[in-house]
């Protein structure tokens, strides 16, 4: 078995189905030139539709959702520039988040947490003239957060419609806990994004627990939401803010990285997602906001509910690109004085 069929294995319960489309020998495929920035193919797999071309946008194995949506609306943005008509397929190419049955009556992992850009099948577009599939690479002049971009902010806002499902939890939640109280939103990220390379390096408990003690003396807080996929953290908060802290205790939260190598739960995969999509949703509607950069953090900022939300961001510089170095930087700097290059 070979390294990718052992990573196949390991992270999905559906495995990528063979497609003849990306056959190397198919005779209907044709390298092109876009925006005069990246080559990728143009597919022709039958009569249908000769008058459009489709952008098939696809992420296998992909990573976190917020890093899916962003290399999404990346690849949207193209698809606009070019007048394709873009379709996210994550059914044929599936992600860490798929599951071996549907969702929300489908197999693509997209559609599971909002709707698709176009309103073609994947059935007729495989049946169409001219579909190019995007390469699965996440390009150099991406923009790699999305709160930075005008663009992207605009089609996220514009063109980025969440299933109706999540919306309506998240604003049952607002309505319930949110309307008329001050609410201090904190995304501590921990586990694997202590180590990983060239990664923001994520807050300790001492800066988070200093910064909101602040922020709750200086205003009138009534309530701390949490965001946090590691169990550390979550007992750590809740312990120093008893009675003024509240979390979804459904959300999965592990101390190691194993979100995505185990399936502890029904539908596992499925929820990952869905849990940290609400909860950035009413990260965003927080009066106050402390984080570190992320793409959940940019996608908050990005979306920006609460629009005169304060914002505090703990900025601890980047990870090490260097596969040893990244392992154990952060832990050094954690403990280490400033004077000795800590934090």
């Amino acid at each position: 078995m070979n390294i990718f069929k052992k990573l196949e294995k390991k992270l999905f319960t559906q495995n990528p189905r063979p497609l003849f489309k990306l056959n190397e020998n198919f005779s209907g495929k044709k390298k092109i030139l876009i925006n005069k920035k990246f080559y990728t193919y143009n597919y022709s797999f039958g009569n249908l539709n000769p008058d459009k071309t489709f952008y098939v946008i696809r992420r296998s194995p992909g990573a976190g959702l917020f890093s899916n949506l962003t290399y999404v609306l990346n690849h949207l943005k193209i698809a606009k520039e070019n007048n394709f008509i873009p379709f996210i397929d994550m059914e044929e190419f599936p992600t860490i988040y798929n599951e071996k049955n549907k969702i929300q009556n489908t197999l693509n992992a997209w559609e599971y947490y909002f709707e698709n850009t176009s309103k073609f099948t994947l059935n007729e577009i495989y049946k169409s003239k001219n579909v190019i599939i995007t390469e699965n690479k996440f390009y150099n002049f991406f923009s790699k957060w999305i709160d930075q971009d005008e663009d992207l902010v605009k089609i996220l806002k514009e063109e980025i419609k969440f299933k109706k499902n999540i919306l309506r939890t998240s604003n049952f939640i607002k309505k319930k806990i949110f309307k008329k109280k001050k609410i201090l939103g904190i995304h501590f990220r921990g586990t694997s994004y202590k180590t990983s390379p060239g990664h923001p390096l994520p807050a300790t408990k001492k800066q988070v627990f200093n910064l909101a003690k602040k922020v709750l003396e200086n205003d009138k807080i009534d309530y701390i939401f949490l965001s946090t996929e590691e169990e550390n953290y979550k007992n750590f908060l809740s312990n120093k803010f008893r009675g003024k802290i509240f979390y979804f205790k459904s959300s999965y939260r592990s101390n190691k990285n194993l979100a995505f190598e185990s399936y502890p739960r029904r539908c596992h995969r499925y929820k990952l997602g869905r849990e940290i999509l609400i909860e950035s949703l009413l990260l965003s509607c927080s009066d106050y906001f402390i984080f570190t950069d992320s793409n959940v953090s940019s996608f908050v900022k990005a979306i920006k509910m609460k629009l005169d939300q304060k914002i505090y961001k703990i900025d601890n510089g980047y990870n090490s690109s260097n596969k040893f170095i990244c392992m154990w930087l952060w832990y050094y700097k954690s403990i280490m004085p400033r004077f000795l290059g800590g934090f």
